[in-house]
């Protein structure tokens, strides 16, 4: 699940698994089911990561 967040101003979504921000809720689930499932990262998807 994402969780929608607000930082500057602007709207972000945090995989609740490992806590990075992303600026759509689909990559965000994304990320959170990979965390859920693997126990670990995936390149492909963290690489879209936002970085504040």
């Amino acid at each position: 699940m994402a969780k929608k967040r607000d930082v500057n101003n602007k709207e972000y979504y945090t995989c609740e698994e490992c806590g990075f921000l992303y600026k759509t809720k689909n990559l965000a689930e994304k990320c959170h089911e990979w965390c859920k499932k693997h126990k670990s990262c995936n390149i492909n998807i963290v690489k879209h990561a936002v970085k504040l």
